[in-house]
């Protein structure tokens, strides 16, 4: 009977410590909190927004995390930004992005206390490495005129800028310009010394209205560092100058950690072969992965930052607020919040 009871009590214990068990799921593990990479006092953590004007005349209205309406420049100053990127075109046909418009955006910028780049494409439309057409004016001028006209538009722009009370901490003479600009006078790979002679009027414009200025030459692929190499050596070589090597960078979620780390072996190269610092002046990643936007965020942030001697300068990203407009490498969402892509550059 002893053997009996004491089976029927040995059963009975591990049927509550089953249910016992069963009761008290595991606790879960705290996914860790967040922590934005931690940059130098002058690190420039920017965004182009220059589509800011047009989007707001369709009323196209921008929200913190939180759903509250906010205005845009303010916004991007509370989610940890600290310059802007405006793109200028010589005349375009709807007005936006002409010096008036720079002028009332650079006003805005100066007011939220941001720095200051000028994106000079020198161009009626959009120039990049596949486009970079002449403004319809200046078509049928020929080079030396072309040289002088770049300079005079150049001087003309930034007079206004400074009668307005703004002073660019930086200026890009050129919009990626893999083969040049101003085809087909200022292409690079027919026209080199065409093009450093636009570099060295754009330059030397610059200068002659703010000294404190640094000018850009800006280029994408900023893993290419066979490209940089040859345009950067075919500038030298025809006497152009520059303070600041810029640079673009698009990777996919699959390749941004590949793609990062050629980008600041390319930087490094930079600053040794050319004596010049860097910036990564556009960056972006499709707006639907936003977590993995911001893990690239992150790691390229963190490794033009730690750019010995202080010479990877900041990061931008390219049009951040843009949403619902069919470009899709925004950082804001489907009802105008900013994304947690975000997050990377510090802010609330």
């Amino acid at each position: 009977m002893k053997k009996v009871l004491s089976a029927y009590c040995l059963v009975l214990l591990l049927s509550v410590l089953s249910c016992s068990n069963k009761s008290e799921p595991p606790t879960p593990t705290p996914t860790p909190a967040y922590t934005p990479p931690v940059v130098s006092a002058s690190f420039a953590k920017g965004a182009d927004i220059s589509w800011v004007t047009q989007f707001e005349s369709t009323g196209v209205k921008f929200y913190d995390k939180n759903g509250n309406q906010q205005e845009l420049f303010a916004l991007m100053k509370s989610l940890g930004f600290n310059s802007i990127r405006l793109r200028a075109w010589v005349n375009p046909s709807d007005g936006w992005c002409n010096t008036a418009d720079v002028v009332a955006k650079a006003i805005r910028a100066k007011n939220a206390g941001m720095k200051i780049m000028i994106d000079f494409h020198y161009s009626d439309v959009w120039a990049d490495p596949g486009h970079q057409a002449k403004p319809a004016a200046w078509a049928s001028l020929d080079f030396p005129t072309l040289v002088t006209t770049l300079s005079t538009y150049t001087t003309s722009v930034m007079t206004t800028l400074k009668n307005n009370g703004i002073t660019p901490d930086w200026v890009q003479i050129g919009n990626e310009t893999n083969d040049g600009m101003l085809w087909e006078d200022g292409r690079a790979s027919t026209h080199m010394t065409n093009f450093a002679a636009l570099i060295k009027s754009g330059y030397q414009a610059v200068k002659s209205v703010s000294a404190a200025t640094k000018v850009i030459v800006h280029i994408s692929n900023g893993y290419d560092n066979t490209m940089f190499r040859w345009m950067f050596d075919g500038l030298k070589a025809n006497g152009a100058t520059w303070d600041i090597i810029g640079m673009s960078l698009y990777p996919s979620t699959t390749n941004y950690t590949t793609l990062d780390t050629q980008c600041l072996a390319n930087i490094n190269d930079m600053v040794t072969r050319y004596s010049t610092p860097c910036m990564v002046v556009e960056v972006g990643m499709q707006a639907s992965d936003a977590s993995d936007c911001r893990a690239f965020l992150t790691d390229i942030i963190t490794k033009v930052n730690a750019v010995s001697g202080g010479n990877g300068l900041g990061v931008f990203y390219w049009e951040p607020e843009a949403y619902n407009n069919g470009y899709g490498l925004g950082a804001f969402d489907s009802t105008g919040k900013p994304t947690e892509a975000l997050d990377a550059f510090g802010g609330n």
